[in-house]
């Protein structure tokens, strides 16, 4: 362990000399402040497994919580897929959770407004139901030009993304395709 660093040992070039840590790479050079830090690993309350919401490769992560509070996000060496690693995104997914700008509350802006307002989840789940059902609606072809029957909607698509797992895309499917929509693809389709 190095000298103190309230003497006049506390000094690095002289805690170097006097511990024979000549290329100032061991403890000779490591301040008290540093030595007191604790990891936020080490204070965690518990450690989650989880999966990094970024893309579809599905990198496995450790999520520590510290007072129900996310405090560190890192790779998971148990993941077949990882093996530990995250990318830039993956390894700063910490932030997307605790980010003072995050938007908690759904915002609306109506047309022809210039500022967003706060409606309740309720209402803006509602708002888009009703959409869904009246483009379904307006857009519904029975026959096509030449009698064949149809049945289906050209005024909903869906495009999927990369973060969406397997069976949230069966889902999407099921429920696209028992409305009616035949435009539905996937960013992430091979």
């Amino acid at each position: 362990m190095a000298p103190k660093d309230s003497t006049f040992l506390g000094w690095p070039v002289l805690r170097q000399l006097a511990t024979g840590d000549f290329l100032g790479r061991g403890a000779a050079v490591t301040s008290r402040r540093t030595r007191e830090v604790e990891a936020r690993t080490t204070t965690a309350d518990r450690v989650v497994q989880s999966v990094c919401p970024y893309c579809a490769v599905g990198c496995g992560q450790k999520v520590f919580v510290k007072d129900e509070k996310v405090v560190q996000i890192e790779g998971d060496p148990d993941s077949p897929i990882s093996r530990g690693r995250l990318c830039p995104k993956g390894a700063a997914s910490e932030q997307l959770v605790n980010s003072p700008t995050r938007q908690t509350h759904v915002l609306y802006r109506a047309p022809g407004a210039t500022e967003f307002r706060r409606i309740e989840l309720d209402k803006a789940m509602d708002m888009v139901a009703d959409r869904y059902l009246e483009a379904r609606e307006n857009k519904w072809q029975e026959f096509d030009d030449k009698g064949h029957r149809v049945r289906r909607t050209m005024g909903i698509a869906s495009l999927g993304g990369a973060t969406l797992d397997n069976e949230e895309n069966y889902l999407m499917k099921k429920l696209y395709t028992a409305s009616g929509a035949i435009q539905i693809e996937n960013q992430a389709r091979i």
